[in-house]
Formats: structure tokens, sequence, C-alpha cells
């Protein structure tokens, strides 16, 4: 799931200005994607519109999965 948020944040912003960590516990994966400052507003998008999608994608995805995936975007 990693490689598949890497691969949705790669199209919006260049490669080297974001880190990706991931965070594993029993049933729940939290995907922090820390992107530098001034290219933060980019993947956020317009009201939150571009996060929100990247979310709902993602947790299609984790579907077949038997865990909760959560992705949340910070500045680093």
């Amino acid at each position: 799931m990693r490689d598949f948020v890497d691969f949705l944040v790669r199209q919006v912003v260049e490669e080297g200005s974001y880190e990706i960590v991931v965070l594993e516990d029993d049933n729940n994966v939290e995907i922090k994607v820390l992107v530098d400052k001034d290219k933060v507003a980019r993947l956020i998008g317009k009201s939150g519109r571009l996060a929100k999608a990247i979310r709902t994608i993602v947790k299609a995805a984790a579907q077949s999965y038997d865990k909760r995936y959560d992705v949340y975007i910070e500045e680093r």
C-alpha cells in the first residue's frame, strides 16, 4: 500500500520533496506523507479535495486487506 500512496503522491508533487512513513499496529496502519512546506498546499488541494480523494482511493484499495489504512498529510 505504501507503493500505491507513493505513486499517487508522485503524480502531484515531484519526487524528493516528500517522504512516506508507515506506522503499523495490530489492525491499523497509518501512512504519513511528510511534504515540504512549499508543496503541501499543492498536495492538499483546494478545500482539501485532493487529500480527501487520496484517502478515499486508499480506503477503497484496502478493502481486500484485514487492516484499516489511514493517510495523513503533514508538513516537514
